[in-house]
């Protein structure tokens, strides 16, 4: 397999020719370098023959010589972000190639499925709330937002070249750039004050062993990696293919972290979603000779899914989302639990994109920028107490001290007595002496004796309404395991 692999990235390398100084497309124009490192840039050339780097912001000159595949990389330093755009001057083989109108700032690897893929011009029939106005004012953020488009590959071998290039943020382009990556861009720019760039390489339809490779993905008996990029197989059934056609060959591009919207070709797979996902990004971080890298990801959105709408295969890998998270150092997890059109559960695209990547742009800004004042954590269950002689329970949840919103008239909960049937659940906000909250009481008439508690356990949960203080919704969860 690896003799495979060698043979395809050399093939690669020649139809890029190897006699001549040449550039993947990610590296060019318009691009956006990461600010306050040593970024990677590569290429290709003559086999042995010596390239050379000149930076316009510092003048320094920087020397490396093409291995014998014809491949080049090369670490330049970059300054503070600026919204000044500078350039750099690549030689060699005789020929000069300069990189203009580049910024400098924070970049973002964005990957996943369709709702990480889907543009702010939307999907067909499926729109992107005020996708519009945003495209209409994106002109003014032509010199603070960058994006890169990865162009739909699917590969059996690993790739070297792919991406597209770099482009400014206008509205003749805006309504192509994924609206995640748009949104989450605009708040991250405004909380920072520093250029942002999304490189965005989601394809929909894929499950997660998709963006894994081989090397992991054989160890598991039922896939079948003679399936990657086999024509007249569906996406959502090869593995590798999108790892290797599409996110292969950018790996290393210097980011500051991931932002990850995928899942829902995984729902039935909730036992060995959490794991995978975590080998994932244990992989992916290798490929990018970085641990650290934060990985922020989005949890499914409602939907009727395979067993209809108050079925729980999506509740249970929503479930396995939130395990991941306890797997994968430096993670975290926003909730979608609440975005979502009333009535429309037949829609996998909703079109309520914006809060969702606000979320992210705060966990991004508290977490990895340490910016202090901003709540980006949802509240979380953290235990359960029974009261009144089990006729009522009391919950307690993580990240909400200030307790919940609203005030009265909570919905969403439900609870369960030893014959497993849940009824909806009375609930009222505890409080004691101030500030101390107590937490939550759940009753129900029909259950004398409650032993399990869920919320917003089911594929399309419409009724739920509870928050912290900030408008952040709370993760939805059970204590039971049936």
């Amino acid at each position: 397999m690896k003799l495979r692999y060698l043979l395809a990235a050399l093939s690669v390398a020649f139809a890029f020719g190897m006699n001549a100084l040449t550039l993947p497309r990610i590296i060019g124009d318009n691009m956006m370098l990461q600010q306050k490192s040593n970024v990677l840039l590569w290429g290709w050339a003559k086999p042995g023959s010596k390239v050379k780097v000149v930076t316009d912001w510092n003048g320094k000159s920087y020397s490396v010589q093409a291995a014998g595949s014809g491949r080049w990389d090369i670490r330049v330093a970059t300054p503070e972000a600026s919204y000044e755009t500078t350039s750099f001057t690549i030689e060699g083989d005789g020929k000069k190639i300069k990189v203009r109108n580049v910024l400098v700032g924070e970049v973002w690897f964005a990957s996943g499925q369709s709702n990480m893929e889907m543009p702010m011009q939307g999907f067909i029939g499926s729109p992107v709330d005020g996708s519009n106005e945003a495209i209409a004012a994106s002109g003014k953020l032509k010199h603070a937002l960058r994006f890169s488009t990865t162009p739909r590959q699917l590969s059996a071998v690993p790739l070297d070249s792919v991406g597209g290039p770099w482009v400014e943020c206008t509205p003749e382009n805006a309504a192509e750039f994924s609206a995640i990556g748009f949104y989450f861009a605009r708040r991250l720019n405004e909380m920072l004050d520093v250029p942002v760039g999304i490189i965005n390489c989601s394809y929909g339809g894929t499950r997660v062993e998709g963006w894994m490779p081989g090397e992991i993905l054989k160890q598991y008996p039922e896939i079948d990696l003679t399936l990657a990029a086999k024509p007249g197989v569906m996406e959502a059934f090869q593995p590798m293919s999108m790892y290797n056609g599409m996110l292969y060959p950018l790996a290393g591009y210097t980011v500051r972290g991931f932002l990850w919207n995928q899942g829902e070709s995984n729902v039935g797979m909730h036992d060995t979603y959490h794991k995978r996902l975590a080998q994932m990004v244990e992989h992916w971080r290798k490929l990018w000779d970085d641990n650290s890298l934060p990985f922020y990801a989005v949890e499914i959105p409602p939907f009727c899914y395979g067993d209809g709408l108050d079925g729980v295969s999506a509740a249970l890998l929503r479930e396995s989302q939130q395990k991941s998270i306890k797997l994968i150092p430096n993670s975290g997890m926003v909730s979608s639990i609440d975005l979502y059109t009333p009535g429309l559960w037949c829609q996998i695209h909703p079109s309520v994109k914006q809060p969702a990547a606000d979320r992210l742009a705060y966990m991004a800004a508290g977490r990895t920028y340490g910016i202090q004042g901003i709540q980006y954590q949802s509240p979380s269950y953290k235990s359960m107490e029974k009261i009144d002689n089990g006729a009522a329970v009391m919950v307690r949840f993580n990240d909400a001290v200030e307790g919940m919103n609203p005030y009265q008239g909570m919905k969403g909960f439900e609870v369960a007595g030893e014959d497993r049937k849940f009824y909806p659940a009375n609930a009222e906000q505890i409080f004691g002496p101030y500030p101390v909250v107590e937490g939550v009481k759940l009753s129900c008439p029909e259950v004398k004796n409650i032993v399990a508690i869920r919320y917003r356990f089911k594929n399309w949960p419409e009724v739920g309404n509870v928050y912290n203080l900030r408008q952040l919704p709370l993760m939805p969860f059970r204590t039971d395991n049936w």
